[in-house]
């Protein structure tokens, strides 16, 4: 029998492990099915159900209030018991946290390997919203002191605690961190995840993210010149790309170093050659907008990383923000990386998943 460790990529990690909870899609299996026969998983609302939801009559006859979606099925369910937690700490935490942990756990079980305490496993997740929507949306509402420290509340629903709640309740003793970089929050945290596989910081790594909007079953405002869509559409790369919709989601991975993955005899979903990571910094038309010179020098680092020419890429998975400005410049920054080295034309497909959801 052949070693194949003798031929995997020097600095490689394996993806052992997946799990999601996406917008008309329990799993990554009915996520790649919803890919694979085109349907957006966006909900569009009637009247009568927004009604029903809370939302005012006043909001709902604005026609800048657009009546769409992406919805999370059971996003306010939670196995409480599975982890040990009573009904009053449930009813208090973030569904973000209370979805990240089940994720976090089911993307063990995809892998077929069990949390165990003696093999150093690291977490490395982020949570969306500004301020926990759902602590603002339930708590403050109900007369709760929502944020004191310490309290139920705030422990259930910070930020900073949701890699150590993942670490604590599956007993996983590697590093736990909770990173935060708005929009690349999780690929950044993917980033450190592999980074602590290599440096031997951790044997396995949990990457990810979870984003829950409360109230769930709304619609948003869009206002002429601002980023959202004003029909419920996200249309990246497109003649009629005209802004984009927030949803909410979790997703997580279970990385291992490439070589003690086949050493081990893990499924292998697809292995990660390289990760790059920097900033624009003030080189920018403005905070939001992107630079390409920042964009292309992080996407050449990662192929001099991986040792990878351009030419030999075939898809790349986008941010695609769907909107006149941010597409655009996406475009030009990968040209612009791509003829770093090579001259070949309309050979790499681009793309971008969040428009389905």
């Amino acid at each position: 029998m052949t070693d194949t460790r003798c031929t995997s990529p020097p600095g490689a990690v394996a993806i052992v492990g997946i799990a999601c909870r996406f917008p008309g899609a329990p799993d990554w299996r009915a996520f790649w099915r919803n890919l694979s026969a085109g349907l957006e998983s966006i909900t569009f609302f009637s009247d009568e159900q927004l009604a029903a939801a809370g939302i005012a009559a006043e909001q709902l006859r604005d026609p800048a209030y657009v009546k769409a979606s992406p919805i999370l099925d059971g996003f306010d369910r939670f196995d409480a018991g599975f982890f040990g937690y009573s009904p009053r700490e449930a009813a208090l935490m973030d569904p973000q946290h209370r979805l990240a942990l089940e994720v976090a756990w089911e993307a063990f079980e995809d892998a077929a390997i069990r949390p165990d305490p003696a093999v150093p496993t690291g977490v490395f997740v982020g949570a969306g919203g500004v301020v926990t929507s759902y602590l603002v949306d339930r708590l403050a509402a109900a007369g709760e002191l929502p944020g004191q420290t310490g309290s139920l509340a705030h422990l259930g629903n910070d930020k900073d605690f949701l890699g150590t709640r993942i670490s604590y309740k599956l007993d996983l003793r590697g590093p736990s961190l909770t990173v935060q970089t708005a929009c690349s929050t999780s690929l950044v945290a993917v980033h450190l995840a592999c980074q602590s596989l290599l440096s031997g910081e951790c044997d396995l790594a949990l990457a990810g993210a979870a984003a829950v909007r409360v109230p769930h079953h709304a619609g948003y405002l869009s206002r002429k010149g601002d980023i959202l869509s004003p029909d419920g559409h996200c249309r990246a790369f497109d003649a009629d790309a005209q802004g984009t919709i927030f949803g909410s989601g979790v997703g997580l991975v279970l990385l291992k170093a490439l070589d003690a993955a086949l050493a081990d005899g893990d499924h292998i979903y697809a292995v990660i050659r390289s990760t790059a990571v920097n900033n624009d910094g003030a080189g920018k038309t403005s905070y939001t907008a992107s630079s390409v010179g920042g964009q292309a020098q992080a996407m050449v680092e990662a192929m001099a990383q991986a040792d990878v020419t351009a030419d030999s890429i075939s898809y790349v998975e986008c941010h695609g923000t769907g909107t006149v400005v941010g597409d655009p410049l996406e475009i030009e920054a990968l040209s612009r990386a791509f003829r770093a080295s090579t001259q070949r034309r309309g050979f790499c497909a681009v793309g971008s998943v969040k428009t389905n959801i």
